[in-house]
């Protein structure tokens, strides 16, 4: 579990696939080992879609103020606001993981 740590803090973006081969196991166990990181608060899976902004309805991220509203000038709008939702270059990433604190 400690090596698998270790290689979601070093910074560098790995598939399920390439976690399972440096750590020479399964992608089934990787997947196992990483819901049981999410579960006990460990880790937590970043997610690049308008869902994870509340689509455009948040207020305490970094990238919303309360009264930005879905004003077309304003950070929000129906699809989220552009300090939650990365650019279309990292919109199909797949799933990823930080380790918190």
């Amino acid at each position: 579990m400690n090596e698998l740590l270790n290689l979601l803090k070093d910074g560098h973006a790995r598939t399920t696939l390439m976690l399972a081969s440096e750590l020479h196991t399964t992608p089934a166990d990787i997947r196992r080992k990483l819901e049981f990181l999410e579960n006990a608060g460990i880790i937590k899976r970043i997610s690049f879609t308008a869902a994870s902004c509340g689509g455009g309805s948040c207020s305490s991220c970094t990238g919303c103020s309360p009264n930005a509203g879905n004003d077309p000038g304003g950070r929000k709008g129906k699809n989220g606001c552009s300090g939650c939702i990365p650019g279309a270059e990292l919109m199909n990433m797949g799933e990823m993981w930080e380790v918190v604190g």
